[in-house]
């Protein structure tokens, strides 16, 4: 069972002004950064293949870029506990603006893959980058307990809505240099996520005296579960449908773009479902109940004898696919201690990273070898393993605000 934390332990008393104003800085930046990544998503795959990378190099890149960008969530983790949140946050939104300057000048493979390396290219089409582990540790430390569901669920809903204009400004990437410029852009993007923590109150940060990784027991069993997920998740991230959706059907980004951008506003929509739903039935719960179906959907995309039937199907998966991402953070920081919650959710996201990052790999060699319906199905298979375990290993393992809230 989670540790039951006093209110006054697990919530530090902050100022209301300071909590509304650090929120809306924290999702003012991501809706920046997300639509970089929105972007980002739906044209690096094709600008890659534009620059005469094969199908292995491009999987190559996506399971590094993929990889790196959890991995880094440690190194950030470690650097806020003793740099500060707000510095580290800082150094990040530079590694962005390198990352965009690389993607746009660079023709080698290798200079591309190195910038894939940064962690920072949003080939996921949202933000799975070393962002996450701290500005989450912030918000649930300027989140009131009975408004922690929802503020995850708003935080997500900013990501998502970023994500989605991004996804539809993809459109006009038709051409290498419209598509040098989208990376000048997301470049310049990093450069001004760099500038937002500067402005986060003194609350933001965490006492520096207190460790960043504490006991990993909690966390265990479900990180081994959120890697599974991630590593079926890996074989159908947003690069690597639109990598299928090209090759299969010969989909341009004048088409992909759009039909992104109405994926990525469902899915920032059902954010605010999520945290709704869970106050009502529970993290768990909202987890289970909302990603089961969506594994159907994802099931019937190979069968999919065109490509508008083949979107239709995607948009349809994207309307419950991400309504368990705010409900797993929230679960996250809500079973360690405050001081931990940033550790905690790099470690969950390091695990869940380096097995999203080898999906790529074998989508990459499925799609060489014209296996082009292997992916769905061994991503179905997995998530759909990893949904039944959080269940039935998890349903009556409550977080710390849901316990007080029960009593």
């Amino acid at each position: 069972m989670a540790e039951e934390l006093p209110p006054s332990v697990a919530h530090p008393q902050i100022g209301r002004a300071p909590k509304q104003r650090d929120f809306w800085l924290l999702t003012s930046g991501r809706t920046l950064r997300a639509f970089g990544f929105g972007f980002s998503g739906v044209l690096i795959a094709v600008h890659l293949q534009a620059r005469a990378l094969s199908a292995t190099e491009i999987g190559l890149f996506l399971s590094i870029a993929l990889t790196s960008a959890s991995l880094a969530g440690l190194i950030a983790a470690t650097a806020a506990g003793r740099f500060g949140r707000r510095l580290t946050l800082v150094a990040i939104g530079v590694l962005m603006l390198i990352c965009g300057i690389d993607m746009s000048l660079s023709t080698q493979a290798w200079l591309l893959i190195a910038g894939g390396a940064t962690g920072m290219a949003g080939v996921a089409g949202t933000d799975l980058g070393p962002f996450l582990p701290i500005e989450q540790a912030v918000l649930a430390q300027s989140s009131d307990p009975p408004k922690l569901n929802r503020s995850f669920a708003r935080y997500s809903l900013s990501g998502g809505l970023g994500g989605a204009v991004g996804a539809f400004a993809a459109a006009l990437g038709t051409s290498l240099e419209r598509r040098e410029a989208f990376f000048v852009a997301f470049a310049l993007l990093g450069a001004a996520t760099a500038i937002v923590p500067l402005f986060l109150s003194d609350a933001v940060e965490a006492n520096r005296e207190l460790p960043v990784f504490g006991s990993l027991r909690p966390l265990i069993g479900l990180s081994a579960l959120f890697g599974l997920d991630s590593l079926g998740g890996g074989l159908v991230v947003n690069a690597v449908v639109v990598y299928w959706l090209h090759i299969r059907f010969g989909a341009s980004p004048s088409i992909l773009g759009p039909s992104f951008a109405v994926m990525s506003v469902l899915g920032a929509a059902s954010f605010e479902l999520s945290g709704r739903l869970a106050d009502r039935i529970g993290l768990v719960n909202t987890m289970v109940f909302t990603h089961l179906p969506s594994n159907v959907a994802l099931f019937l995309v190979p069968f999919a004898p065109s490509l508008p039937i083949a979107i239709a199907i995607l948009i349809l998966r994207s309307t419950l696919v991400q309504m368990d991402q705010p409900a797993r953070q929230a679960y996250v920081v809500s079973i360690v201690k405050p001081n931990e919650r940033s550790g905690a959710l790099a470690i969950t996201g390091a695990l869940r990273g380096v097995a999203n990052g080898a999906g790529p790999l074998i989508t990459g060699a499925a799609i060489q070898a014209a296996s082009l319906g292997l992916p769905f199905f061994l991503g179905v298979t997995l998530k759909s393993l990893y949904d039944v375990g959080l269940y039935f290993g998890y349903r009556r393992r409550l977080g710390g605000h849901e316990l007080e809230r029960h009593g």
